[in-house]
């Protein structure tokens, strides 16, 4: 995770940001701290990396690089604005983990914003940010099968907005419909039957921009038709107030980058894990 140390709305690269409105650094400050509170006290630990001043959006880590199996493939933004971000991740994993255990990206993509890893399964998004050609290359990184689904809002521009992963034990998700092309969503009904389903309020909420550990889920505030089915469903909720970072088209999920280390899951390389026509 990085602090929202700089942290300020001086672009607009999507729809919910607006640079016309300002923002608050303490109150963002202070509602990240909570969320880094949150984690340690189920028990995680958080690691930090340093803010740059000239990177506004650094708080939103998960777009930086993407860690399955001890194995790191390094972020390339869509824009300009955030470019530079993506070597910092890359130093930061290098110095953690060592160079072998990177890989540069050739396409573009915004990592976790759009890879989310359901055990030996990953879902992947593309539309808005990053390129099909990229799941290939995680993919042939990681050994597992990836599943290609469409993003068509435009406010939904990455799948960590409209889609959040439950648990890995039972394969459990959460999804907003809507954000998705129809074969994505076709593609969703098959393989998640009994996915919990996000309303509009929940989705405008930033309420599946959330982080779960398979029994905490660390949940935007104001998703409440989400809170109360993840509650029915055994899920113990933490709502976590980050309305200021909303402000840059971020939550939960974009301020937290994802550690997974060797699990014992295979990982060679396997070429046909994605059809021809694609994803």
């Amino acid at each position: 995770m990085c602090p929202p140390t700089y942290f300020d709305v001086r672009y607009e690269i999507n729809p919910w940001m607006n640079a016309g409105v300002p923002v608050d650094r303490d109150l963002a400050l202070t509602q990240w701290g909570h969320l880094v509170a949150a984690y340690r006290a189920a028990g995680h630990t958080v690691t930090l990396l340093p803010a740059a001043p000239e990177l506004p959006d650094q708080v939103f880590a998960a777009n930086g690089a993407t860690m399955v199996d001890g194995r790191v493939l390094i972020a390339r933004f869509a824009n300009p604005e955030r470019a530079a971000e993506a070597g910092i991740h890359a130093a930061w994993h290098a110095a953690a983990h060592g160079d072998a255990a990177l890989l540069q990206p050739v396409h573009v993509n915004e990592a976790e914003g759009d890879f989310a890893v359901l055990g030996d399964l990953i879902l992947a998004g593309h539309g808005f940010r990053t390129s099909r050609a990229a799941h290939r290359e995680l993919a042939a990184m990681t050994g597992r099968k990836v599943v290609g689904l469409e993003l068509v809002d435009p406010r939904f521009y990455h799948l960590d907005v409209a889609l959040t992963v439950l648990d890995d034990a039972s394969g459990q998700i959460a999804y907003y419909p809507p954000a998705f092309s129809a074969r994505s969503r076709t593609k969703l009904e098959r393989l998640f039957p009994d996915a919990i389903i996000a309303t509009t309020a929940d989705a405008y909420a930033f309420g599946l921009n959330g982080v779960s550990d398979g029994y905490h889920v660390f949940l935007p505030a104001g998703a409440d038709h989400l809170a109360q089915a993840l509650t029915a469903a055994g899920y113990l909720v933490v709502p976590i107030d980050l309305s200021e970072l909303r402000k840059g088209g971020g939550s939960v999920k974009c301020c937290t980058q994802e550690l997974r280390y060797t699990t014992g899951r295979r990982t060679e390389v396997v070429e046909a894990l994605i059809p021809p026509e694609g994803c």
